[in-house]
């Protein structure tokens, strides 16, 4: 009853333009909404599956990341004891007019290392004679200081291969002379 008095239908002026009150804005604004939405939406899940990928690949990837090295950090270097029952070692060049070497060269070993000490005492006349040789093979020119650390690292080498079971770490020369005559 209350109702048939107000006529919704049949109103010209609100019922009929309320739908479309407002005009071509009121249908772009949702849809503008709509996808920009969307927009956001696909940026957030790139990034996502981007962050996660980039996190997978570098797990597995060694660091590239540079370590500056300052003075107050050097690394350890190791101890050694030092096989000294090598007597001097005296030898000729093969130049036209030789040179005398004499030659005192000690074998750093591993600290506790008592099969290389036991090793290196029963092999002393292999090494001696070794050594001897080895001098007896060079020129003038090869026992030059700047040549030191490569003569270091031959007999090193060439001595461990002496060995069976055990090796050597380090070779010093507690006398090295070249006498030219």
């Amino acid at each position: 009853m209350a109702d048939d008095d107000l006529n919704f239908e049949d109103s010209d002026a609100g019922g009929a333009s309320s739908p479309s009150k407002g005009g071509k804005l009121g249908g772009i604004l949702p849809t503008i909404l709509k996808w920009a939405a969307i927009g956001v939406g696909a940026i957030i899940l790139i990034v996502t599956v981007v962050v996660i990928t980039m996190s997978i690949v570098n797990s597995n990837a060694p660091s590239t990341t540079a370590v500056p090295i300052s003075q107050e950090y050097t690394p350890k270097r190791d101890v050694y004891e030092w096989y000294q029952s090598l007597p001097d070692v005296r030898a000729k060049t093969i130049d036209p007019i030789p040179a005398s070497v004499i030659v005192n060269v000690v074998l750093g070993y591993k600290v506790d290392d008592k099969v290389a000490s036991n090793e290196l005492t029963a092999r002393k006349i292999e090494i001696q004679d070794y050594l001897r040789k080895y001098f007896s093979s060079k020129k003038i020119i090869e026992l030059k200081p700047q040549n030191e650390d490569m003569l270091k690292l031959e007999i090193k080498n060439d001595i461990n291969d002496i060995l069976t079971s055990s090796s050597i770490k380090d070779v010093r020369f507690l006398k090295f002379e070249v006498v030219e005559q």
